[in-house]
């Protein structure tokens, strides 16, 4: 029995690895709120935003959902980065085309090697000038578990932005299903025994 429990341990390991080695999607998530605005503001709009940064292709998806803005109409938002959680820091990618509304869906396709898809200032300052070292800073800044990132929606009354989200990377679900699958498998051999 304990061979069977190393061999199965071994498949769900190797196939894993197979997942992870072949993968070129990496998912990162926000939750928008004017309580994560720095500083707080007091509004009951709410949103959220999907990202996905294919590193074969290299491109960046991103989706925001908003709603119930208070200070007028989305003027702008952008992913901002490179900071420590509690801090502003400039924008590193504009949302072009953003919708001038105080609820709405917005969906873009970024091309990372690009230059233009970051701000001048992010390239300099985080990029080294480049597209190449920008998007390797924002995909660092995006996946830091320190929460280096953010996204934020601004309006005319909150300049500064009226929500805000520090982007996350969710829990990773294979290993979730793996964990799962041990954990059946080793109730059943103690079941046997």
């Amino acid at each position: 029995m304990k061979r069977s429990l190393l061999a199965l341990a071994a498949f769900v390991g190797a196939v894993l690895g197979m997942t992870s080695a072949q993968a070129s999607i990496i998912h990162f998530q926000t939750r928008l709120s004017g309580a994560a605005e720095v500083p707080a503001v007091a509004t009951p709009a709410t949103g959220f935003s999907l990202i996905d940064y294919d590193d074969v292709l290299r491109t960046l998806f991103v989706h925001v959902e908003f709603s119930g803005l208070i200070g007028g109409a989305a003027a702008a938002a952008h992913i901002h980065c490179c900071t420590a959680p509690g801090n502003n820091v400039g924008v590193a990618v504009g949302f072009p085309g953003f919708p001038a509304a105080t609820s709405g869906v917005y969906d873009h396709l970024f091309d990372l090697t690009d230059p233009a898809v970051y701000t001048a200032a992010f390239r300099t300052n985080f990029g080294g000038g480049t597209a190449a070292g920008s998007e390797a800073a924002l995909i660092a800044g995006l996946a830091a578990p320190s929460h280096r990132a953010y996204v934020n929606i601004h309006n005319a009354t909150f300049g500064g932005g009226e929500i805000r989200g520090l982007v996350e990377v969710p829990e990773p679900h294979g290993l979730l299903l793996a964990a799962a699958a041990l954990a059946a498998l080793g109730f059943a051999t103690r079941r046997r025994a």
